[in-house]
């Protein structure tokens, strides 16, 4: 496979992965019993705090960068010490712990993109407020 045909390819699978991403979305379970039995009207309340809690200035999704590339950097590490023993194996320590970190990084951002953002906490905890308010319980988030 040429390079640029597999650059193609390598392009084509980050932005399925950004739109898989993209779809992922975290909203509360709320309790069949209690009142939380009727399903449309819970899923309208569940809308409704969303909104809320955005209009108060809860940010949905927190800005969590810094766990991010505190998790890539963490596994990056561990791929260099794979890598090395590797190449070492090989005959080439350095490019051996140079492939370990660079896929290590990959497989780490890879695995952000497709798990599921978790809500802010102040976002979360202004949303069950609401729900709570309201006579409905969650019981989690999924």
């Amino acid at each position: 496979m040429s390079s640029e045909r597999f650059m193609q390819t390598a392009h084509a699978w980050l932005l399925l992965l950004v739109l898989v991403a993209g779809c992922a979305t975290n909203q509360p379970v709320i309790y069949a019993g209690k009142g939380g039995g009727d399903r449309a009207a819970s899923t309208a309340a569940v809308a409704d705090c969303s909104h809320q809690a955005e209009a108060a200035g809860a940010a949905r999704f927190g800005a969590n960068g810094g766990a991010i590339a505190a998790n890539t950097a963490r596994n990056a590490a561990v791929g260099v010490a794979g890598g090395a023993v590797g190449g070492a194996l090989a005959g080439n320590v350095l490019q051996g712990a140079g492939i370990g970190a660079t896929s290590a990084a990959a497989v780490s951002l890879v695995q952000h993109f497709l798990a599921p953002p978790a809500p802010n906490p102040a976002y979360r905890a202004y949303v069950e407020r609401c729900l709570h308010d309201r006579g409905l319980e969650t019981v989690g988030w999924q």
